[in-house]
């Protein structure tokens, strides 16, 4: 598999001795840190008003909606293409080593912030799973402490028409040329803005809830004025933006979103599609390449299905044994609490392995709560984040115990609520990188959890050990569908047909999965190919180090890196094994 030439360049460094940098060396480097240092913070605080909100970002009293107008547009292009051609003046050897690793994110950052604006994404603003309007929603679901934070929601409030209209006219805009997501994909999804438009009256909003209880601190007379003002923001503006945006989807979008699945039918579709695996692998490889690997990424873990098939003692084939795990009770839940208490259980058991696995812990801790009934039917059986692990209690029947184990590593601890908290706590890091999301490191680094789980102890029973087996397969088999689907044809019947016969998936988790797919291209592929890459670098480290290998040491020196292309994990343990396996990097000693 191939580095990115970029990043290669950047980091590659020789395992032996590292010279003293001469004088000249090191004043030239500083010039060059303190060039690029004014390019990034120049945009990044620029970026930062100008980003709609993602359902992980913060959503605090100074958060504000986004112009996502045509003038803004236009000079996001502008800004961006400033940027790369600033970047390109610059030669990243000339850098210190640090800064390198400062040039590699930012630069994969830039470049895909520049791709959706070439290929005008802002005119797709919705997936099959997340939209712009789920994303405001959130802020009622957040946390209110002075009047201060109600009065900027009010304003957000004030606010979500004008967003709203912004947004149409982008997906019309979309709509014309044929950049929508599949209409299949579309199908409910509208529920979310109806809980809003068809409220009775604006105290049945769900943007209501942050009045319904004020905290003790701010006075009875405040309440009362800060209740009027909200329930008259909510009547006059968010309600009817809704039920503009309602009419919009029913009449017009989403009869008209186009028929086909594949990525390659989009305008410019063969190239879209390789920017997003550039985007989300982070790599310079071809969907021919990845779908490869993923077929025999499946068929490694396809014996270890088999394996535990045996050992449980099951008679009959594979396919019988998922049939076996998808409908028999004794692997459900029976009641939404008994899944949150389970997921909270496994939480705390990991907190007592912890230490013996990583060295440096977050100080931020997270809460474990259900999905919100009104995306519960199209999300994921999980999700964490900095603060939160969300766990889907929609259909009971389709959230099986022996899968929870691996969920909750992958979304909680060690993973996304742990991995995401670490970088944003990382004073050392520049703010881009604190802040930013490269789904392959990420993803590859939750999935990594799940199969280190194992390692660990975590699964208790071979069924919980299947679970995990499952998910993997899971992650291996979006690497043949996600290609399958966006550059060989395959419908929407095939891929789901092909995580039946290879994952104990439950039909309802499929279906929104394969879903998510074919509505997000090339983001699936992320995952496995992310955790190929950490397994390969802690493989490559194992052997290198010999007992000198420390797994506390390993671990902390992937995540002080926060969210990094995969080539930079790479240099990174090189620099590991060239310490010895332990301490910072040897230039710094």
């Amino acid at each position: 598999m191939k580095r990115s030439l970029l990043v290669m360049a950047l980091l590659t460094t020789t395992a032996g001795s590292v010279a003293v940098a001469a004088p000249a060396k090191i004043s030239a480097a500083k010039s060059a840190d303190a060039r690029f240092k004014a390019i990034y913070t120049s945009e990044y605080a620029w970026r930062q008003h100008q980003q709609a909100p993602g359902e992980d970002s913060p959503k605090d009293a100074g958060s504000k909606l986004p112009d996502v107008g045509p003038a803004t547009q236009a000079a996001k292009l502008a800004r961006w293409t400033a940027v790369d051609k600033q970047l390109a003046a610059i030669n990243p050897t000339t850098l210190s080593p640090k800064v390198q690793i400062d040039f590699a994110v930012y630069r994969q950052q830039i470049d895909s912030l520049l791709a959706e604006q070439r290929y005008r994404e802002y005119e797709k603003p919705l997936n099959s799973d997340t939209s712009f309007w789920g994303d405001v929603t959130e802020w009622s679901r957040g946390t209110f402490r002075t009047e201060a934070d109600y009065r900027n929601y009010i304003a957000m409030l004030r606010e979500v028409p004008r967003y709203f209209d912004q947004q149409i006219v982008n997906m019309r805009a979309g709509l014309k040329r044929g950049f929508t997501p599949s209409r299949v994909t579309l199908a409910g999804r509208d529920i979310g803005v109806a809980q809003v438009a068809e409220a009775k009256t604006p105290a049945d909003s769900p943007f209501y809830a942050p009045f319904k209880t004020f905290p003790a601190v701010i006075p009875a007379a405040t309440q009362a004025r800060l209740r009027a003002e909200g329930l008259a923001a909510i009547a006059e503006a968010a309600t009817p933006a809704h039920a503009k945006l309602l009419a919009f989807l029913r009449t017009d979008y989403m009869p008209g979103a186009r028929t086909g699945l594949a990525a390659y039918d989009l305008p410019d579709g063969k190239a879209y599609y390789r920017s997003k695996i550039r985007e989300f692998v982070t790599l310079d490889v071809s969907a021919e390449e990845i779908h490869a690997t993923g077929l025999a990424e499946v068929a490694k873990i396809r014996a270890r299905m088999l394996d535990v098939m045996k050992e449980v003692g099951f008679k009959g084939d594979l396919k019988a044994f998922l049939e076996h795990l998808r409908t028999d009770p004794q692997f459900y839940p029976k009641t939404a609490q008994e899944l949150l208490y389970r997921a909270a259980w496994i939480a705390k058991t990991f907190d007592g392995k912890a230490s013996q696995y990583f060295g440096r812990l977050p100080r931020s801790r997270f809460k474990v709560v259900p999905v919100p009934d009104d995306i519960a039917p199209f999300y994921t059986g999980g999700r964490g984040g900095p603060g939160i692990y969300l766990v889907n209690t929609y259909n009971l029947p389709a959230r099986p115990f022996y899968s929870q184990i691996a969920l909750t590593l992958h979304e909680s601890a060690p993973g996304h609520a742990m991995q995401m908290p670490l970088a944003m706590e990382n004073k050392d890091l520049p703010q881009f990188r604190r802040d930013g999301y490269l789904s392959a490191y990420g993803e590859g680094w939750a999935l990594y959890c799940e199969a280190l789980g194992e390692e660990m102890g975590m699964y208790e029973t071979p069924y919980d050990r299947f679970g995990m087996l499952s998910y993997q397969m899971w992650r291996a088999a979006r690497l043949v569908v996600d290609t399958g689907i966006h550059t060989q044809g395959w419908s929407r019947e095939r891929a789901q047909q092909y995580f039946r016969d290879n994952t104990a998936l439950s039909d309802h988790e499929i279906t929104t999965e394969v879903d998510r797919y074919i509505a997000w291209p090339g983001q699936a592929l992320s995952y496995y190919m992310g955790q190929l890459a950490i397994q390969r670098a802690r493989a490559r480290a194992e052997q290198a180090l010999g007992p000198k290998f420390n797994i506390r040491a390993f671990h902390d020196a992937v995540l002080e890196l926060g969210a990094v292309p995969l080539p930079v994990i790479d240099a990174r343990i090189d620099r590991l094994i060239a310490a010895g396996g332990k301490g910072p990097y040897p230039d710094e000693e």
